[in-house]
């Protein structure tokens, strides 16, 4: 142990014991709302992502998804082992990065979890409401171990949506197949040895795959466990286990897991956030500041000679992309992304697909678009979310709206319950007919009510049973 292990037991036994400590009987009203919010956004961005070419490729490979069991493929007819179903659903949801993420995780906190989650739901007939519970306390673990190996870990190049993921993944299947702790404190020490993921395969389906074998790893580790299987209690904290050899000595600090556990709830906090627009978040705060254009002055493209798009320096960066030449390079253009804005009065999947890029009004509104880092906003200001957006119409008028701090929706930005149904209706409407997308929508909107996860998941494939 080091020194920044100061508390006394296995780090995994210690984390194991907070892990069951979490009791839906005792979840404030708003961790329920939070959590609910996170999973129906992550089954509609699955719907969304399940026809892209990295599950796909996945379900035409030997072995997989061909093993006997109950848990769906969503938009599928395909049924298989909840392990499986974890892995291919596990790779949808993050298919579009289209899923909602942590900036203190430095990764995407759900599409650990969901997958592993409903498919053990199915496999079981378990509730709703046991889901949602086990949920948080998968994004608990997330978050703290996020909070203990800072973002050291990003910045060597691990991919924390998958290695912390694998984690969270384990203990919150443990949690729903209620393990006792020493059976929770192996599924975590399995786990330190099955998480993976390399920042150096981003932009690649690797990404993506990331997320479904972090899930289905992650349930493994727990099945494993409830079995009989062993691992070293220690393997968390053990000179060559994850916190030295993933970071390395005096990166982390591993009792801030521990510090105020659940007081408050981590999905419960501000920095739990949705993406509303299917494109890099960079780009978000100058996308929201032209659509308030168009929303409140009532801004049209044919009006409009001149545009102007100031982000923090932070988000400029990697989003300076003035013409791009393919529908991925647009995702990471802000001076696409703003014009799209302002000629639809949206920013929806269609946009970054195909030969939207390419549309004559687009590349004129390219034309006429400036993008540079705002003068205003420090490069070592707290607040690096923001962007200012300024529009000259024709008249020689100019309008313009800022916001300092936008990092994705959530906490005091969320997303409105018809913002949210626009996103599950865009993503969904690729593989469900519309009359079932809202039966969906109403039912994870209601999940702590839902008695079995099959009355669910029944929903989400082509042909209803």
């Amino acid at each position: 142990m080091t020194a920044s292990t100061s508390g006394t037991g296995a780090l995994a036994r210690r984390l194991a014991e907070r892990v069951l400590s979490v009791d839906g009987d005792a979840m404030t009203p708003l961790a329920l709302a939070q959590a609910k919010m996170c999973l129906l956004d992550a089954v509609g961005v699955t719907l969304a992502g399940c026809l892209e070419p990295a599950p796909q490729i996945l379900l035409r490979t030997p072995g997989i998804a061909t093993a006997p069991g109950r848990a769906l493929v969503f938009g599928t007819a395909v049924r298989t082992s909840a392990l499986d179903a974890a892995l291919v659903n596990g790779t949808s949801a993050h298919a579009l990065d289209y899923d909602d993420f942590s900036s203190i995780m430095g990764g995407h906190h759900t599409v650990p979890l969901m997958p592993a989650l409903l498919a053990l739901g199915e496999e079981q007939g378990l509730c709703g409401r046991d889901v949602l519970v086990s949920y948080v306390a998968g994004v608990e673990v997330q978050i703290r171990m996020a909070r203990a190996l800072g973002f050291h870990h990003y910045d060597k190049g691990w991919h924390p949506t998958a290695t912390i993921g694998t984690f969270g993944a384990a203990a919150a299947v443990a949690h729903l197949l209620r393990l006792d702790v020493g059976q929770t404190a192996t599924a975590l020490a399995i786990a330190a040895s099955m998480a993976s993921g390399l920042k150096a395969n981003f932009g690649t389906m690797v990404k993506p795959f990331h997320a479904g074998h972090c899930s289905r790893n992650g349930l493994l580790a727990a099945l494993l466990a409830q079995r009989g299987f062993d691992a070293n209690e220690f393997a968390l904290e053990h000179h060559q286990g994850f916190l030295n050899v993933f970071n390395g000595a005096g990166t982390f600090d591993a009792e801030k897991m521990f510090q105020d556990w659940a007081a408050p709830l981590e999905i419960e906090g501000e920095t739990i956030a949705l993406k509303q627009f299917p494109c890099c978040g960079s780009t978000h705060p100058a996308i929201a500041m032209m659509l308030r254009l168009v929303r409140e002055e009532r801004v049209r493209a044919s009006d409009v000679a001149g545009i102007e798009v100031l982000p923090h320096a932070r988000r400029l960066r990697h989003t300076n992309n003035p013409w791009p030449q393919t529908s991925l390079e647009a995702k990471f253009s802000v001076q696409y992304a703003t014009a799209r804005a302002l000629l639809d009065g949206v920013v929806r999947l269609r946009h970054f697909e195909g030969a939207a890029h390419e549309e004559p009004e687009i590349r004129r509104l390219l034309q006429i678009t400036q993008a540079r880092a705002h003068p205003g906003m420090a490069d070592d200001a707290e607040e690096q979310w923001g962007a200012e957006v300024i529009v000259t119409l024709r008249n020689g008028q100019r309008l313009s709206r800022r916001i300092d701090q936008l990092v994705g929706r959530g906490g005091k930005s969320a997303m409105t319950r018809d913002e949210m149904w626009e996103k599950f209706e865009d993503c969904g409407e690729r593989c469900l007919p519309r009359d079932r997308l809202r039966e969906v929508f109403d039912m994870l909107d209601q999940l702590e009510a839902v008695g079995d996860v099959n009355d669910l998941t029944r929903l989400l494939q082509p042909a209803a049973a």
